[in-house]
């Protein structure tokens, strides 16, 4: 994902115009998909020439995976699974889960995974795009969190990459998918908490040592 440094002359104005790019990809992918979205239309949509959409992100592919990257970032950023050596392991687990129920429940994540559902036959590089920048960079980050769990004695884990897969379907559960069906809404409130209670629950259970 390209970076950009906060200091400088221009970098303001250049961060604001890479925020700006971002957010019409993301709109132009959510409502046109990966094929029908030219880097022209982006360029239109935020308001800068082609030329800047392309000296910060050099193809449509890599635009794609940081207009991903960035939603999940702002959900579960990296440090989220940074383990600090007073945490409780329980603590850090709901951390995690909640954050991640919250990501999967909004409106974005949704749409997203409806329209990757729908047009991934057509257009099969939209759901790689999509799992290599989102779902992979977040089972890497819980699967050495996992690791440093079973260093520390509080779980018992032959395959932390498994697990790791096993802890976010747990929270994303039934719920997750009536929503994504709209036979329901999204969980909020005390719903929410007590079904990621539940999930962090059952994990811990069954990795207990």
């Amino acid at each position: 994902m390209h970076s950009e440094s906060p200091t400088g002359p221009g970098r303001p104005k250049d961060l604001n115009k890479r925020e700006a790019i971002l957010q019409a990809a993301k709109q132009l992918f959510l409502s046109q998909g990966y094929a029908s979205t030219s880097m022209d239309a982006v360029a239109a949509a935020a308001g800068v020439s082609k030329l800047t959409v392309y000296s910060h992100f050099t193809d449509k592919q890599t635009l794609f995976e940081a207009a991903v990257m960035a939603t999940c970032q702002a959900q579960l950023p990296d440090l989220l699974f940074e383990l600090p050596e007073d945490a409780e392991p329980e603590a850090v687990l709901l951390s995690i889960a909640r954050s991640f129920q919250a990501l999967i429940s909004d409106d974005e994540s949704v749409q997203l995974s409806r329209l990757i559902m729908a047009v991934g036959n057509q257009d099969p590089g939209f759901g790689t795009y999509f799992y290599e920048a989102g779902p992979q960079r977040i089972l890497a980050g819980m699967e050495g969190l996992l690791g440093k769990f079973v260093e520390r004695g509080w779980l018992r884990v032959d395959d932390p990459r498994r697990a790791a897969e096993h802890f976010f379907c747990l929270v994303k559960g039934a719920p997750d998918y009536r929503l994504l069906l709209g036979y329901a809404p999204a969980l909020s409130g005390e719903e929410a908490d007590a079904h990621v209670r539940s999930a962090v629950g059952v994990f811990m259970r069954a990795f207990r040592p």
